[in-house]
């Protein structure tokens, strides 16, 4: 690890780097608040010096590299992703100071613009062919930066102290399955093409990437087998080592005490398909990520959408740190990045909280129905080797949720000795008195699971919304700067019970179609942007952001490839039969009608049932229904939240605001808790909510947010009845850190 400068040459963005044996690579660090004195290049390890002082050098990053070039004019290929890897000032409406001109300043390929921009950081980056894995975090001095701003720290304002930004060719928000197979497919491309300079970043709130990621999960390997064909093969030192092939499967309607075999239907036959912990496989295809140079940043969560003055994507900002409850900043303050690019892909997962405002700033719901969502929650065991039966798969419905409500379970055996198994709850379910965590154990205690369980040891919890409106829910996914991919979209084959293959091949469909746009007419666009330098108004083709007019990316082919893709196809052929569960008949109508559409009809047909509400409409008063009495838990099959709670590995810095936003609490009290009785209580798998008896209030309750107990599932910005709860990403780097799941 190499030193930051030092906090004397101003606010500076430290850098660190951290690298397997074998690899190199070395830090530059240090970008000077306006007017300060430029910080000096750090120093190099003995592997070799810095570049430092060329004549001719491309500062194509703001942040994070410095690469030598010679002086002859970029190529034609590369020119139109490289229009712009200049620093750009922030879009808050304070005008900054000009950077000073410094002799050892780098010179810019935009001189009209150098004055009005800010000083560059730069990391000098030191590429082998050995693997590596690299953990970056920035920070800022803020006392210094603070003394310069202002005198008051009371009456300080975070928005008055300009972002640092970024300029990269496509940014991907989110590292789970579709944003890591996007990026991956990205850099493959242009490795193929020879452009080493287009450049792929990827942001992910978790501290490490698959810390926040949570599945069944049983996967079907067909674009894993495209994106990289040697993943499971012996030969390769890279391969991914912890798949379990899939054994004998079987469905069970189960009653209170028995297991009824079903017929499997042929959507969820799994010959050919792997049983993994989904954490283990996205934490291993980020180390892909990265051996093919994508540029992967676990603990930044990105948390505002930049927009271009034309109003399209042109990126996103990571959220202030170091900001305490009562909103002011602390000695740790430190003011959130911009990261500008031609092409944003949004893959947060299930409802990510800038998905929904890209989705609603831009109507792509126009022409679809309501999503609806479930929560799946979910144990790791380990079991005695006498009950283990590796690879086996088990799925079951009915018992314990009741007749109307769609969902289930499941069980899979993988590794050595593991077990894990969870319960699907679909979130439209009426009765607010219900609790999907306790719905779960209870589920544990029917024999089919509790004589595997038995002389276990729980090892890991976890709790996830996830899609389940399928094809008529899909959302337009493209729209002016970027596009939506993998479940922010919702690919999930429900009636399968897999979505993992459908994300990531959403992601390498939208990498394929950036690419693809990003590269159309690179010949004229060199052209134009070398007759534009020789103009001495060559600042007005540009807007702000250094964005050619026009140059607005759409990625009109992402949306006809997905149609044209097996992800369309296999959600069009079950494509009724999620919603056919939402009929007076509830359960027993679904099953007939889905067996029916499963081996007859195959979606052949020429209706497309609906769904016609979101799922915090399909709640009805706690006065229409009767309370429902969960068991004490017993510790050893079955376990009170909280315990569960503590094996997920969560955490959150308490003195900060808190991320699960309601306005008002009081007023929320008021309008929710007489009529529903407390149901955040019961639908957050965390004990994040809770209603506290207090007399001095008018309902007698007072409204509670435990929000360092928060797993990120999502649950509460879904089926809040009055949906007044917004859940907003925390501190880069907080919320769980999940372990097999």
């Amino acid at each position: 690890m190499f030193a930051a400068a030092s906090a004397s040459s101003g606010p500076a963005v430290a850098v660190r780097v951290c690298w397997k044996a074998g690899g190199c690579g070395a830090v530059l660090s240090a970008v000077q608040a306006a007017g300060a004195t430029p910080a000096m290049a750090p120093q190099r390890s003995a592997s070799g010096p810095t570049p430092n002082g060329a004549a001719n050098q491309r500062w194509n990053s703001s942040a994070l590299r410095r690469t030598a070039i010679p002086a002859a004019a970029p190529s034609s290929s590369s020119i139109a992703g490289r229009r712009n890897r200049t620093s750009r000032t922030s879009r808050t409406s304070h005008t900054s100071p000009s950077s000073p001109s410094s002799p050892s300043a780098p010179p810019s390929r935009y001189s009209h613009s150098q004055s009005s921009r800010r000083p560059r950081l730069a990391i000098a980056r030191v590429y082998n062919s050995a693997p590596s894995t690299q953990t970056r975090f920035f920070s800022e001095s803020r006392r210094r930066r603070m003394a310069d701003v202002v005198e008051d720290e009371d009456s300080f304002d975070p928005q008055s102290i300009e972002r640092e930004s970024d300029m990269v060719d496509v940014c991907i928000i989110g590292g789970g399955p579709a944003g890591l197979s996007a990026a991956i497919r990205l850099k493959q491309l242009a490795n193929e093409a020879g452009n080493e300079d287009f450049r792929v970043l990827l942001l992910e709130k978790a501290g490490e990437i698959g810390a926040h990621t949570m599945s069944g999960a049983v996967i079907q390997p067909d674009a894993i087998n495209e994106l990289i064909p040697n993943w499971l093969d012996e030969d390769n030192p890279e391969r991914f080592e912890f798949a379990t092939p899939a054994g004998k499967d079987s469905m069970n309607f189960l009653t209170k005490t028995m297991a009824i075999p079903l017929p499997m239907p042929p959507q969820m036959h799994n010959d050919g398909n792997y049983i993994v912990s989904l954490n283990q496989y996205v934490s291993w295809l980020g180390a892909r990520a990265e051996e093919v140079g994508v540029e992967v940043y676990p603990g930044f969560a990105a948390s505002e959408v930049l927009y271009a003055p034309d109003g399209s994507v042109c990126g996103v900002a990571t959220n202030d740190v170091g900001i305490g409850r009562d909103g002011k900043p602390k000695d740790s303050f430190e003011r959130g990045m911009e990261f500008h690019a031609r092409v944003t892909l949004f893959g947060e997962g299930c409802h990510g909280s800038l998905t929904k405002q890209v989705i609603k700033k831009f109507d792509l719901r126009r022409d679809s129905d309501p999503q609806t969502y479930g929560l799946g929650i979910k144990e790791v065991w380990e079991v005695n080797p006498e009950v283990f039966e590796k690879g086996k798969i088990v799925h079951a419905m009915g018992y314990p949720l009741p007749y109307d409500l769609y969902g289930g379970g499941f069980m899979y055996h993988f590794g050595d000795n593991l077990v894990t198994l969870g319960l699907v709850t679909s979130l439209d379910y009426k009765n607010p008195w219900l609790s999907p965590y306790n719905e779960f154990q209870r589920m544990k205690q029917h024999p089919l699971f509790r004589k595997v369980l038995e002389g276990g040891k729980c090892i890991s919890y976890g709790a996830r919304a996830l899609i389940e409106g399928g094809l008529q829910s899909i959302p337009k996914v493209a729209f002016p700067g970027g596009a939506i991919i993998g479940d922010s979209a919702g690919f999930v084959n429900v009636p399968k019970v897999k979505g993992t293959h459908n994300a990531m091949r959403s992601g390498m469909l939208a990498a394929e179609a950036a690419w693809n746009a990003l590269n159309t007419d690179a010949d004229a666009a060199a052209a134009e942007a070398a007759e534009a330098a020789e103009t001495e108004n060559a600042a007005a083709e540009e807007d702000e952001d250094g964005r050619v007019k026009g140059d607005t990316v759409f990625l009109y082919e992402y949306e006809e490839a997905l149609r044209k893709s097996s992800i369309w196809k296999e959600l069009k052929e079950v494509r009724n039969m999620r919603p056919s569960f939402q009929t007076p008949l509830g359960m027993y109508w679904g099953v007939l009608y889905s067996g029916i559409e499963a081996l007859v009809l195959k979606g052949r047909v020429p209706w497309t049932l609906h769904h016609k509400h979101a799922d915090h409409e399909n709640t009805r008063p706690a006065s229409q229904f009767k309370k429902i009495d969960y068991p004490k838990p017993d510790g050893e099959i079955t376990f009170d939240i909280l315990t569960s709670v503590s094996r997920t590995g969560t955490n959150h810095e308490e003195d900060q605001p808190v991320h699960l936003q309601v306005k008002d609490w009081d007023k929320h009290t008021e309008e929710t808790y007489p009529e529903f009785q407390g149901m955040e209580n019961r639908f957050c798998p965390a004990g994040v909510y809770e209603y506290i008896e207090d007399a001095s209030k008018p309902q007698g309750v007072r409204f509670q947010i435990n929000a360092q107990n928060c797993i990120h599932c999502k649950t509460c910005d879904i089926k809040a009845p009055k949906q007044d709860i917004n859940w907003q990403v925390p501190q880069g780097g907080e919320g769980p850190k999940y372990y097999m799941t």
